[in-house]
Parts: C-alpha cells; sequence; structure tokens
C-alpha cells in the first residue's frame, strides 16, 4: 500500500512540476556566418497539449567560448504546424533564412518568425524571456546568433539549452540533436550580390604571396549552367579569408561576333597557382551561340566556336588583380571527334617538377563522358592530352601524391561512390587506385582533394585532404576528410562535418597556412561559403 501510494505521489509530483507536453530540440550543424545578423542555433518544437505560454528559456555557452565575439542571442517565435504535415517530425515550418531570395540571405525573414527576446553582449548563461502564448498543438521557436563583424574565422561556439520554462515550470526536454561544435564562416557571395541572381562551381588557390583567390561562376540570369549569360568572378582575400575584396571579372566575352552575352557564356572555372613563376592560370569553357539551351547537349564535334565549346585561358602576373584577355587552347587539345571539352573545376596544381597540370573532362563521338587532365612543360605556353582515366566519368580533381604520381579523383556517373586512377606518365596509362569505388562515399556530384606535403603542415605528415556531400542521396553534409595512407583510407575519426544543410555542394579546398586549411563551398546558407579549418581539429 505504501508502494502504491509513494508512486502515485511521485507521479503527481512529477505531473505538476513538468506537466505533460515534451519540448523537442534540435541544434544546427551549420555554419554561423559572420556577415549575417541571423543564424539557427538551436531549433525548438513545442507539442502543445496541456501548456498554455512558453515562459523562458536558458541556454549557457561554453567555458571555451569568445563571449565578447557575440554581438547578440535572440529567440523567434515561429508560429505553428500545417496539417498536412501531420506526423512528420519537422523542427521548422519553413527556412527562417533565405539561401535564394534577394535581400533576404543575411537576416530572419520577419514574415515567419517573431523576435520575442534579444540579449546583446551575452554572458556566458543567457535567459530570453518571451511568455509566448502557445498555439494547440505543434509551436516552434529558434534561437539565433550574430556575431560582430571582427569575430574569428576559426573561433567556435557550444552551447546547451539547459532549461525551457512553460506555465511557471520546468518542461521535460528531449534532445534531439546537441554537442555541436558551431563553425565560423563568411558569406563571399550571396544571391543579389552586385546584382546578380547566383554564384555556382567554386575554385580556390592560395597564390605564392599567400593571397587566397576565389573564383566562380557569376550567373547573371539564373542558376543555369551554360548556355546562359555566365562570366568568371574572382574574390581576394589578403587576411586568411577573414575579409574579401570587392569581386573581380576575370573572365567575359561580352556580345563577341554580335551575339547576345547570354549566347557567350564562359563558365564551370579551375584555377592554379605556378609555383615556380607566380603566374595564376583560370581556365574555363567558353561556350558560342547555342541558342542559351545547355552547353552539355548541344555543342557538337569539329573545332570552331560556332559548333563546339572552345577551352580558354586567363593569366594573371600580379597576384590575381588583373587578368589577360582570354588565350584559346581548344586546337591544341581537342579531339575534333569529341562533342565538349572542358575542365575539372576547383583547382590544379602544380608538380614538384614544375609541370602544370588541370582536371579535365570530355564528351566524345557518342555521347559518353570521359576525365582525364591535361599539362604543361613551359609553364602555361602550351598544353597536351593523353588518354581519359576511366569512362563514364566527369568532374574530377588531381593530386601528386608520389612525385611524378598523379591521382585523379572523379565524379562517376555510375553513382554511389568516387572513381579513383593514377597515372605515373602524365595520362599515357592509367592505373585503377585500391580506393576506386570504394572508399568515398557521395552521390554524384563534384568535389576536391589536395596534397600536404609533410613539410608544409603543423602534423609534419603527407596528407590527402578531400572535401564533398557526405552522402550517397543528395547534396548535403559537406565534409572534409583526411588520409594519412596515400587514399587508401579515409578513417570517420579525421573528417569534420561543416554544413548539413541541403546546397548545390560543389566545393574546394587549399592550405592558408600550415596549421589552417580553407574550404570554399556552395552551401546551406550561402552560394559561396568560406570556412577556415585548423588540421588538427581534422587529423585528431
Amino acid at each position: 500500500m505504501r508502494k502504491i501510494c509513494f508512486y502515485f505521489c511521485f507521479l503527481f509530483v512529477a505531473i505538476s512540476v513538468f506537466g505533460n507536453d515534451t519540448v523537442r530540440i534540435r541544434e544546427t550543424q551549420i555554419p554561423i556566418l559572420i556577415d549575417r545578423k541571423d543564424n539557427v542555433l538551436f531549433n525548438l518544437r513545442v507539442d502543445s497539449k496541456q501548456s498554455k505560454v512558453l515562459n523562458h528559456v536558458t541556454l549557457r555557452f561554453g567555458n571555451d567560448v569568445k563571449l565578447s565575439e557575440i554581438q547578440s542571442v535572440k529567440l523567434y517565435y515561429s508560429g505553428t504546424e500545417a496539417v498536412q504535415r501531420d506526423g512528420q517530425l519537422n523542427y521548422a515550418p519553413v527556412a527562417y533564412i533565405s539561401r535564394e531570395e534577394v535581400g533576404k540571405t543575411r537576416e530572419a525573414n520577419r514574415s515567419y518568425s517573431v523576435l520575442k527576446s534579444e540579449k546583446k553582449a551575452p554572458a556566458q548563461t543567457v535567459t530570453l524571456t518571451c511568455d509566448q502564448v502557445l498555439f494547440p498543438g505543434i509551436n516552434y521557436f529558434w534561437v539565433s546568433l550574430e556575431m560582430k563583424p571582427t569575430a574569428s574565422l576559426v573561433s567556435k561556439i557550444t552551447a546547451e539549452m539547459t532549461e525551457v520554462h512553460m506555465d511557471g515550470k520546468s518542461s521535460i526536454v528531449t534532445i534531439d540533436q546537441g554537442s555541436v561544435v558551431h563553425r565560423m564562416g563568411i558569406g563571399v557571395r550571396h544571391a543579389g550580390d552586385d546584382g546578380v541572381a547566383a554564384y555556382r562551381i567554386p575554385g580556390l588557390v592560395t597564390s605564392n604571396k599567400g593571397t587566397l583567390l576565389g573564383v566562380y561562376d557569376i550567373r547573371y540570369n539564373n542558376s543555369a549552367d551554360l548556355q546562359e549569360r555566365v562570366d568568371i568572378g574572382l574574390s581576394r582575400s589578403t587576411d586568411g579569408g577573414q575579409t574579401w575584396e570587392p569581386m573581380r571579372v576575370a573572365m567575359t566575352f561580352g556580345e563577341e561576333g554580335g551575339l547576345p552575352s547570354a549566347q557567350n557564356g564562359v563558365g564551370d572555372p579551375a584555377i592554379l597557382v605556378d609555383k615556380k613563376t607566380g603566374t595564376i592560370w583560370i581556365v574555363a569553357a567558353w561556350t558560342h551561340g547555342m541558342g542559351n539551351g545547355r552547353a552539355w547537349f548541344n555543342s557538337q564535334d569539329g573545332m570552331d566556336k560556332n559548333h563546339t565549346a572552345q577551352l580558354v585561358l586567363a593569366k594573371s602576373d600580379d597576384d590575381g588583380k588583373t587578368w589577360s584577355k582570354p588565350i584559346n587552347i581548344t586546337s591544341q587539345v581537342k579531339d575534333p571527334s569529341w562533342k565538349f571539352l572542358l575542365q575539372g573545376p576547383g583547382s590544379g596544381i602544380t608538380m614538384q617538377d614544375g609541370t602544370l597540370v588541370f582536371a579535365t573532362q570530355f564528351i566524345d563521338s557518342t555521347r559518353v563522358p570521359n576525365a582525364g587532365i591535361m599539362y604543361s612543360k613551359d609553364h602555361g605556353k602550351t598544353w597536351k592530352m593523353h588518354n581519359y582515366a576511366r569512362t563514364n566519368t566527369t568532374e574530377a580533381q588531381v593530386a601528386e601524391v608520389e612525385p611524378g604520381v598523379l591521382m585523379l579523383n572523379m565524379r562517376d556517373n555510375r553513382g554511389g561512390s568516387r572513381a579513383v586512377s593514377v597515372t605515373k606518365d602524365l595520362g599515357k596509362t592509367w592505373t585503377e587506385h585500391p580506393s576506386n569505388r570504394s572508399v568515398l562515399q557521395e552521390s554524384v556530384c563534384m568535389a576536391s582533394l589536395i596534397k600536404v606535403e609533410a613539410k608544409d603542415n603543423v602534423l609534419n605528415k603527407g596528407i590527402l585532404l578531400f572535401s564533398n556531400p557526405n552522402t550517397t542521396k543528395g547534396r548535403h553534409s559537406i565534409t572534409i576528410k583526411a588520409s594519412l595512407d596515400g587514399g587508401l583510407t579515409f578513417p570517420n575519426e579525421y573528417d569534420v562535418l561543416l554544413d548539413e544543410g541541403h546546397g548545390w555542394g560543389y566545393s574546394c579546398l587549399t592550405m592558408i597556412d600550415k596549421e589552417t586549411v580553407g574550404i570554399l563551398y556552395e552551401g546551406s546558407t550561402a552560394h559561396m561559403v568560406f570556412q577556415a579549418v585548423k588540421l588538427k581539429d581534422i587529423v585528431k
């Protein structure tokens, strides 16, 4: 009898203290953009059956967080759920901050969220009071973080939600995802910047002077691939990615031949630094005509610009400040039977012997794509191509894994994983690598691969760094991975998830200094996101 009485007394106390309603909390794993006024830190989902009012929430920042870099913490209420989504476990009714809507990419869209509380210059423990009357059913709240413009790119935020009060009582809290390390980022290019609809296809290198050079498509009218009005844009940073200079146009064809600019698009850039001379090269595909149909299908065999896409270069001898007029090298490297020859977007390399190498791809006479490389032995004056590495592959990246040995990491149309081949003779012959189609998972997308020599990094180990959407379906979960055994394995403990959100998924890596790797990628928070990650955070 006493046990029964004790049980009911305990149950009564539990109900009176906590009630029956549970708050579900999920931390986001997306970059905190220093240039945004709002960044989603926590999502809260309240299923209101009995509770009437959410009084306040309390969160606590980690001991290592630099509170002086935080501008403010905010609590928003975002209303209720649609009946048609009954039975689904969602954490937000809409995207609170758009990636696509011009003028709405850097702060919360107030049509979807009501600001209930804000604490500027917060202490380690923050209580956000709102006293929000709850709608019967599902209610959504979220916590936003705004950083100061001076916040360091390598700073991190850790936080936990310690308490949620409803109807004057502590509520039961279910943590659906927690213990997240939130990393800083910069939106180098947002939708609408400079009047442009979309920015796509990142490439990134570090010049001999330490300048970061990011290239990308300037897609003026929409996000469509060539053929459209597309130029090659470039952004420079001389402080490790903390700030970026105004965009430059590195390559454009305007109204060449009297055709509209939308039928003179040039895109899908790759960039490399000649480590011996300091000259910087960009390679891109120029499409002339084609009636605004997709160049992938409309480029034809032959060699002249009126029928087939042209492979063009531009170079800079002043650290990326100014660029030469386009240099057409189609006749040097294209087979007339091919329908379309273009580069593997991203970055190229300088081999230890000074050879310049870009990844390539071409659509053959049977309309099957194939990936390979092109190279220059005379610092970019002339270029050669040999044989493809693997059929039915497209966007690839190249790394010199041993002196004279090139690894080509390829997008494979079969899906599911990356294709990998190596060559010791600049592409005359290729050998399938043991990691081929087995180690690096992926849906069909572009990826990045760079080799970092032991002498060039703080770990004093030869490292391969790789980035891509780490999934076999969709384009999300942008991740950096590391291999210490020449690409045979990329252990799970050697990776960092940067952005779990959905985007276009392309990325490009470069070393900023011996301690830090930089990445420019198509993220869920901006068209071109830059982040800096310490090597010791990857190889733990």
